[in-house]
């Protein structure tokens, strides 16, 4: 209008658009710092030869590396952000292509073990996400695609991972643990499937004691490859500073797990694709936990499809045994055990479609209510091996989507404005920014290099099972894992033979009794 000045106005607003825009970089930036350091400027040339070297999984290739990286230690980002110079701090000593800007600060070592037979497309994010929140150590017992040439010799490559095959030599050892001579594991003996993979895991974990203890680990963590910590409340993201602020007489912390919730049925890369998770009991209330049992439920026999007891860390000390998959225990006392309240396990549970068929796969038993039971502890596991065996891929697809998948949103929104579901952006961050800095390739080509270098010097078979450099030094891998517990007579107290926890589902609407749940099924 005449008379009426705009400039000023006009002026002003520009600078707080400038404010915002150098505000909003910068922000960014120091994203892409703590997700992003040194990383080799050797690029692979196409996503085709990638996925030859990954053994055929695009999943790693799937957009070329659009920051141009240098070995001197920086890596490039935009205008606005120049070039940073990375930290050379160890996190990942001697790893070309990750650096966390964190790790001079940490003081614990922490391994986290793990039995696994998936792909590289499915550990390496799931190690490297590990890695980036404070894990120093891994030990890895290996079988199937985990135990693949490509695989080894890429995992074997990065410091701080031990392999473990399972060879007969292993068995021979674990044949002599005292674990058989004792009561608390004996009631999952013999049987197939679910339970066999249990007691395959407990003595896995104490051999990984063994190892622990020989370099000095302060805590130990088992955890399967669809799990990440999600350690929440803890400064910087960091499960270096959540167990360092544990006291000194805590044996034990418990990570409650929170359960992904789907909201598609063509997940490829769930680390990356989901953001809702269902909260445990332990982190909602009890009174809303109830209330909205039914709904959250969704007809399926649980709160949760699978286990809701969480993951357990353990402090490495003289008598320490695991107890189950989920908790440790100690032959000379009762463990002092506490659980977290923000800080969680993400369990990316039947996040795939595939799950149902590759879990049918690895079982074989009859698909009949009373025969799943000698597979299966968990009643959804039983009714979803029932509709991989019988149904046809259309019905599979029609029963994964009413009880898997969660696509209605009003629920959704609903479940989460009441806290039972909730919205975790972090991790799928993490993931990413190693997929943008090109960690997962490049650890697959230093392992393909590591592998052909032995080829030609070795002139025969590649043989990853050695573990003869294994960080600074080496391990006594030929030990008897019934060292782990001094052979002398223990005096044994009762709660030592505590029976080993199994998977457990979450409270049932029955478990306070029936007049406390008819009135929350009468308020709804």
């Amino acid at each position: 209008m005449p008379g009426i000045s705009h400039g000023p106005r006009l002026s002003q607003q520009l600078s707080s658009q400038r404010i915002l825009f150098v505000t909003t970089a910068l922000t960014l930036c120091l994203a892409l710092f703590a997700f992003m350091t040194q990383w080799t400027d050797r690029d692979l040339d196409d996503s085709a030869q990638l996925g030859e070297i990954a053994g055929g999984d695009a999943r790693f290739s799937r957009a070329k590396d659009p920051v141009n990286s240098h070995l001197g230690g920086r890596f490039g980002t935009s205008s606005v952000c120049g070039k940073v110079q990375a930290s050379h701090n160890g996190m990942l000593p001697n790893h070309i292509g990750w650096q966390h800007v964190t790790q001079k600060e940490q003081s614990s070592k922490i391994a986290i073990t793990s039995s696994t037979s998936a792909g590289l497309e499915q550990i390496l994010p799931w190690l490297y996400y590990h890695r980036v929140v404070g894990v120093t150590h891994f030990f890895l017992f290996v079988e199937g695609q985990a135990a693949s040439l490509n695989s080894t010799s890429t995992l074997e490559a990065i410091p701080g991972v031990k392999i473990i095959h399972h060879t007969e030599e292993l068995q021979n050892q674990q044949a002599k643990s005292r674990i058989w001579n004792e009561t608390w594991l004996s009631g999952f003996f013999w049987k197939p499937c679910n339970y066999e993979l249990f007691v395959k895991q407990s003595l896995n974990m104490e051999t990984a004691i063994v190892f622990a203890r020989e370099i000095g680990i302060d805590w130990i963590i088992h955890l399967d490859t669809d799990e990440l910590l999600h350690p929440a409340g803890a400064p910087e993201y960091s499960v270096q500073r959540l167990l360092h602020s544990i006291a000194a007489d805590v044996d034990m912390v418990v990570f409650p797990n929170y359960e992904s919730a789907i909201e598609r049925d063509d997940l490829e890369d769930p680390f990356r694709e989901v953001t809702m998770f269902k909260r445990n009991y332990d982190h909602v209330s009890k009174e809303t936990y109830f209330a909205l049992y039914k709904e959250a439920t969704r007809g399926n026999p649980n709160y949760f499809l699978t286990y809701g007891n969480g993951k357990a860390a353990a402090r490495i000390k003289d008598h320490l045994r695991p107890n189950g998959a989920h908790r440790w225990h100690n032959y000379a006392k009762a463990p002092n055990e506490i659980k977290l309240d923000e800080a969680a396990v993400l369990h990316y549970t039947y996040a795939k479609f595939s799950d149902l068929t590759s879990r049918r796969d690895r079982c074989h038993c009859k698909p009949t209510r009373e025969d799943v039971k000698r597979c299966f502890m968990l009643d959804f596991d039983r009714e979803a091996f029932i509709i991989a065996s019988t149904a046809s891929e259309e019905e599979m697809k029609r029963w994964y989507r009413e009880h898997v998948v969660w696509a209605d949103k009003e629920l959704n929104l609903k479940l989460m404005r009441k806290g039972l579901l909730t919205r975790l952006y972090v991790p799928q961050a993490i993931m990413q920014g190693l997929q943008v800095a090109g960690v997962f390739r490049n650890a697959v080509q230093v392992g393909q290099d590591r592998l052909a270098k032995s080829l030609k010097q070795e002139h025969s078979v590649f043989r990853s099972s050695s573990s003869a450099k294994f960080l600074n030094g080496s391990t006594s891998e030929g030990r008897l894992v019934s060292e782990a517990i001094p052979n002398e007579f223990l005096s044994i107290n009762e709660a030592s033979t505590t029976a080993a926890m199994p998977p457990l589902s979450p409270p049932r609407l029955h478990h306070l009794g029936s007049n406390f749940s008819s009135s929350f099924e009468g308020s709804q």
